[in-house]
């Protein structure tokens, strides 16, 4: 499967680098709203129970995606798009990714974003969260984020 998102700027380019070949791919374009999270959730936990994933690491897996898809909502510009990357080697991993229209400029909530708008208490665990259940995560900047803006959030966690 080869996936393609498009740039603010309106490019297309690749969505998937840096996964290594074989394995299982998911991808799925999401619309930069509040219902984001949620679409997300309800699209990836059918198919993590399809790859054979159990329940605990079906659970961690949706809080990983749901916060990374919610941060990408409410600090970044579109397009948002989710892909996994479950390894067939043996290794029992799931990589979820989130690629992004990076950063807005504007500070200001988006008006429609429910995350930005809510009491401080409510928000900002979420990089806390995704450490704890994922191991490796960060942020990739592709070879053309300079032209392009696209940015992916990543995360890999322990599927076995």
């Amino acid at each position: 499967m080869t996936a393609t998102v498009n740039s603010p700027y309106g490019q297309q380019r690749s969505a998937l680098r840096g996964l290594p070949a074989g394995g299982r791919v998911f991808g799925l374009p999401l619309d930069h709203g509040p219902l984001a999270p949620a679409t997300a959730r309800h699209a990836v936990r059918p198919v993590l129970e399809g790859w054979g994933l159990d329940g605990d690491r079906v659970y961690d897996v949706l809080l990983v995606v749901s916060e990374l898809v919610t941060n990408a909502v409410t600090h970044a510009l579109p397009p948002v798009t989710l892909h996994l990357h479950a390894t067939t080697d043996g290794s029992g991993r799931v990589q979820v990714h989130v690629t992004d229209g990076g950063p807005r400029t504007d500070t200001s909530p988006v008006p429609e974003n429910w995350a930005a708008a809510r009491p401080e208490d409510e928000h900002g665990r979420g990089d806390v969260i995704v450490s704890a259940l994922a191991g490796p995560a960060g942020t990739t900047a592709g070879p053309d984020a300079a032209l392009d803006g696209l940015i992916d959030h990543w995360a890999d966690l322990d599927a076995a």
